[in-house]
């Protein structure tokens, strides 16, 4: 098999195993943005008279056919492929002798992976703000559901004020609004249309239109210069990673809660059975474990955050095969946060608050105190809170 860039010299399969990486497994997932890009940039190219049109109609169905197999499971892309473009412009020309090999004038595999990339990023951050909003939806019906229960509200891990199960759920379900917002706004360094940059430096002599595949894959603008293209490479990609390192944050919060409040020494919540798991030594335990893993996963989703803000400041301006490594932590992010959101959205509607076992001690009204003091008495906030701290300490 000839790779796109294969100039007849024999490569070790040691280094094409290191070269490669993950990449010939991670890109199955870009397969149908590679047929769309690939498909935009055969149109232009038919546009500009640098095609024919038979040869662009042979391959707009080749690949059409070709994404239609690899999601029935038909082919999957193998390590001597290495990449998407080299699988599918492979099997295009095995069946379009012809029009295949004229596919590839024009672009680099640069701008081609870019444009995959970010089609795929535009859709991941519409698909993971849509789950954020159903784990949100499912903390608003938790409060319908619970209505008006009360709930001691901590600071310190110190009952604090009066809450209530609304409220409590409430604000979750306000920042992962925040956070669903934050996930769409992070397609905005994705939202641009990089083909016709090639490796970095444009395409000579080619009247290519950069403007045309722009308005065919739907990029609000043509990434430019296309000197800019290579040193973007990360920014978007981190920008994604952060959104959902915050977003992990508030849900691994969230699961902190739960797993305090169905401790035995709170007893809050009852957690049901099929969302908890036993010991193998101890026969009385249910573990909240989907939620301790909930937790636990923020640490990762710092992790992918971190690994790809480290990849770009230490090279020098246009393309590095480093680049390469930034696919991993990001799609691993994106699963993370997408197998989160989906248990949750699962989970949330099985939980209980058990009322029994709610305890609003008096202390939790001190606040309250003070304020009708203030109120009723004409007092100022400082002697009415002084009174107050007295008469709960013993004091009084």
């Amino acid at each position: 098999m000839s790779r796109l860039w294969d100039k007849g010299e024999p490569l070790a399969r040691r280094v094409l195993e290191f070269t490669a990486g993950e990449d010939h497994a991670l890109d199955n997932r870009l397969v149908p943005y590679d047929v769309r890009a690939s498909i935009a940039h055969a149109n232009m190219l038919a546009d500009r008279g640098l095609l024919s049109d038979p040869h662009r109609r042979q391959i707009e169905d080749g690949l059409q056919a070709l994404a239609q197999e690899h999601a029935a499971g038909e082919w999957t892309i193998s390590l001597d492929e290495e990449d998407v473009h080299t699988a599918l412009e492979s099997r295009l020309t095995e069946r379009a002798p012809e029009a295949g090999p004229r596919l590839h004038l024009g672009r680099s595999r640069n701008d081609q992976v870019l444009a995959a990339l970010r089609l795929y990023m535009k859709d991941v951050c519409r698909a993971l703000h849509d789950g954020v909003i159903s784990v949100a939806e499912a903390l608003d019906d938790l409060a319908l559901r619970e209505a008006d229960m009360p709930l001691p509200g901590y600071t310190h891990l110190q009952p604090a004020m009066p809450s209530t199960v609304a409220l409590w759920s409430g604000g979750y379900a306000a920042e992962l609004r925040d956070d669903a917002q934050g996930l769409l706004a992070s397609a905005r360094r994705a939202d641009r249309n990089p083909l016709g940059s090639a490796a970095g430096y444009g395409v000579p002599v080619l009247p290519i239109d950069r403007d045309y595949t722009c308005k065919a894959l739907g990029f609000a603008s043509v990434h430019s210069p296309v000197t800019a293209v290579q040193l973007s490479r990360g920014k978007a990609e981190a920008q994604i990673a952060f959104e959902i390192h915050l977003l992990m944050t508030d849900l691994g919060r969230l699961a902190a809660d739960l797993i305090l409040f169905c401790t035995r020494e709170f007893s809050f919540v009852a957690l049901p059975a099929s969302m908890t798991t036993g010991s193998s030594i101890m026969p009385q335990k249910r573990n909240p474990d989907v939620f301790e893993l909930i937790r636990g996963r923020t640490a990762t989703s710092l992790a992918c955050l971190t690994e790809i803000l480290a990849v770009s400041p230490k090279l020098t301006s246009g393309y590095h095969r480093d680049l390469q490594l930034i696919k991993a932590p990001l799609f691993r992010a994106i699963d993370l946060a997408g197998e989160v959101l989906s248990v949750l959205a699962e989970s949330l509607p099985s939980i209980r608050f058990v009322p029994d076992n709610i305890r609003m001690e008096s202390s939790l009204y001190a606040t309250e105190d003070a304020y009708r003091m203030v109120v009723e008495e004409d007092l100022p906030f400082r002697e009415a809170y002084r009174k107050v701290g007295r008469r709960y300490s013993g004091k009084d």
